[in-house]
């Protein structure tokens, strides 16, 4: 299907690979390692070079590519039309169902990826996961040959990692090439033949994954981990004057029909770092709603965070002040084009892209975190030139320039390579250690159930779902 050799580009570079027709391949590689260009070769639009050195028996129709920033590309869409304000969001909304064809919306593999019961559901609305599994859909469902997913498991609960495997191996059994771009070797799922690894924009495809050569390669990608310094300009939080920093009691959240949260309580003392789990659909993001404010159902529940009640005159964003806040929602809706320091920045003012003045003191506190976060001298760097998870780092580092009292963390590691995020969960036992800052982590994954979590709240699907 497609034969790689002698290939050179400024931004990648392979000796020899053969993609053949049913083959599954895993790309392995850390973040920055060039794996976005893999996908540009795959797809032809990567200078060939020398001319010959890339044969393809696929058109470019018959590839379909599934990444985070196609998910993002086709959201603000969306989102721009709805901003028009011209039609109601009735009307402009694409509903997951217009994705697929027509004729085959009764397919197994709708149900296989469970996206029966959202194909009314405006693409807007889905999760970062749901809408990962729907384009799959749309590309298997078009007569792809060929599927290229960057880190389809990022985002998605062990129970719907598992199912998205299987259906992916069952997409692959029925002849349907697959490359697989990961960033941890944990996500290579037991059925792919074939591994490959990239590493400083040079690509080895290595075959079998079980082979020493493999193995080896595997462990050298990811060396342990360098203790960094971390900036040391945060304050303790010994005498809060609250018992709770969060303190919700017996909230309800609906929408139309459907309960999401019922008599849900969370009181968060001071420094009780709180681990919450749960299925995707289970209401964690809606519950971090709640929290930071961005849930208007707040208004309506007992909700008091960092000793304000919602609702009682308090200015959303005097709570902001006192927040730091990681989430794919922030992550889909930073659109502002600036470099990464900026966004840093954006941190001390809570807002996306930066309207007000940065003094020497914020931009030199900025830096420290960019250096902490494995980005030093990466200050100029475009943001949305660099990798999903180099980005995702950025925000985490956003996310803790002001020191915040509460840090609310929903699935902060996701696109993040092994080594980052092991340096990311160094981060939370050094912060612990600080005792400057409490914790609310969202994970879905096994070990990041770190010690340091003294609660432990896992949230139920509701009765249906």
């Amino acid at each position: 299907m497609i034969r790689v050799t002698a290939f050179k580009s400024p931004e990648l570079a392979i000796s020899e690979w053969h993609i053949a027709e049913g083959d599954a391949w895993c790309v392995v590689g850390p973040n920055g390692a060039g794996k976005q260009y893999v996908d540009q070769l795959l797809l032809g639009e990567l200078r060939v070079d020398p001319p010959g050195s890339v044969t393809r028996d696929l058109a470019r129709e018959e590839i379909s590519l599934v990444s985070f920033e196609q998910q993002q590309e086709i959201f603000e869409r969306e989102m721009k039309l709805a901003a028009t304000d011209l039609l109601p969001e009735s009307e402009t909304a694409t509903l997951t169902a217009d994705f697929l064809p027509a004729d085959r919306l009764g397919a197994p593999l709708i149900d296989a990826l469970n996206l029966r019961h959202r194909l009314d559901s405006p693409y807007s609305q889905l999760s970062t996961g749901e809408s990962r599994k729907l384009l799959i859909a749309q590309a298997v469902l078009t007569g792809a040959k060929m599927l290229v997913l960057d880190n389809p498991f990022d985002s998605l609960d062990p129970a719907a990692c598992n199912s998205l495997s299987d259906a992916l191996e069952s997409i692959w059994r029925q002849g349907t090439a697959l490359v697989l771009l990961l960033s941890n070797r944990g996500d290579i799922p037991p059925w792919c033949q074939s591994l490959a690894v990239v590493n400083n924009g040079q690509l080895d495809a290595l075959g079998a994954l079980d082979s020493p050569a493999s193995v080896a390669a595997l462990d050298d990608l990811f060396p342990p981990l360098q203790q960094p310094d971390w900036p040391d300009q945060a304050l303790r939080l010994e005498q809060f004057p609250h018992d709770y920093i969060v303190d919700i009691r017996n909230a309800n959240v609906r929408y139309g029909s459907k309960q999401v949260l019922t008599d849900l309580t969370l009181q968060l003392a001071p420094l009780k770092h709180t681990l919450v789990t749960g299925d995707n659909g289970s209401g964690k993001s809606t519950l971090l709603g709640l929290i930071t404010g961005d849930n208007p159902q707040c208004y309506s529940n007992d909700v008091r965070v960092l000793g304000y009640a919602r609702g009682r005159g308090e200015s959303i964003w005097e709570l902001k002040q006192q927040m730091g806040i990681v989430s794919s929602e922030l992550h889909r809706l930073y659109r502002v084009r600036c470099d990464a320091l900026t966004v840093v920045c954006s941190g001390f003012f809570d807002s996306i892209g930066v309207y007000d003045t940065v003094n020497e003191v914020q931009a030199g506190i900025a830096r420290q975190w960019l250096t902490a976060a494995g980005l030093a001298g990466r200050d100029t760097d475009p943001f949305h030139q660099m990798s999903y998870g180099e980005q995702r780092l950025v925000l985490i580092a956003r996310a803790l320039v002001k020191s915040p009292l509460l840090l609310v963390l929903d699935e902060p590691t996701q696109g993040l390579d092994e080594l980052n995020r092991a340096r990311v969960l160094n981060l939370l036992t050094t912060l612990e250690a600080r005792r400057h800052t409490t914790l609310i982590f969202v994970s879905h994954r096994q070990d990041e159930h770190l010690p340091l979590f003294q609660q432990h709240l896992h949230l139920q699907s509701p009765a249906g779902d």
